[in-house]
């Protein structure tokens, strides 16, 4: 049985800017630098990044930019989920993505290539080439892969594979790596909204934790 946090994503694809101007900031923190002059963080993902049947401003990648502004970092998070795309879906996006300078790309993509089957072979073409096309731009981005898991319904040679793509790529490719993105949060119902498969808010808090743990010093090294 597909256990509850993996499943087939809707049909809505959008794209969410997470900058939240005029926000006064919190007492104690540091006052956000003006969007003008950051320098984006880009999270191309699927509908776990989109935050689907959530508020923008409740996705990890919206709260991630919280905790950049608490910090006091000059940089502005775009958040490209789309909701159903595979890993093929990404590779075809990253150009237009990219037509504007990035100084942090984070990638999030897999768990629709691991509902369909789809081989592990093609998940890894996939990603390598949208580093690839990253690392061959004008001004570089750092990189950072978040990790995603399958069920066994495939059998242990499947899933053994699929999961291999992400460490392997991370270090063939000098990225940082997020070994799981719903670590903590996938099969925990209140974590998960009604439909048993998409983080509720609180599970949205959760994962951004888990992406900001390897994030933070990413971007304190950029800064």
């Amino acid at each position: 049985m597909i256990p509850r946090y993996i499943s087939i994503f809707g049909l809505v694809a959008g794209l969410i800017g997470c900058d939240q101007p005029g926000r006064e900031p919190q007492e104690g923190t540091t006052p956000p630098v003006p969007s003008a002059a950051r320098r984006s963080v880009v999270f191309l993902g699927t509908s776990l990044t989109a935050g689907l049947g959530l508020e923008p401003e409740q996705a990890y990648p919206a709260l991630i930019q919280q905790k950049i502004d608490s910090a006091g970092l000059g940089f502005r998070v775009v958040n490209a989920g789309v909701s159903g795309e595979t890993s093929a879906g990404a590779r075809r996006r990253i150009d237009w993505l990219l037509r504007e300078p990035v100084a942090v790309l984070v990638v999030e993509t897999g768990a629709n290539d691991g509902l369909r089957g789809l081989p592990p072979d093609s998940l890894r073409a996939n990603i390598q080439a949208v580093f690839d096309r990253a690392k061959g731009s004008s001004s570089p981005p750092r990189l950072v892969l978040i990790g995603m898991r399958v069920p066994p319904n495939y059998g242990r040679a499947y899933t053994t594979s699929f999961h291999a793509v992400y460490p392997e790529l991370a270090r063939e490719n000098d990225a940082e790596l997020v070994p799981f993105l719903l670590d903590g949060v996938g099969g925990v119902p209140r974590l998960n909204q009604a439909d048993g498969i998409h983080p509720t808010a609180e599970g949205q808090q959760v994962m951004a934790e888990t992406v900001w743990k390897v994030l933070e010093p990413v971007l304190k090294e950029k800064a």
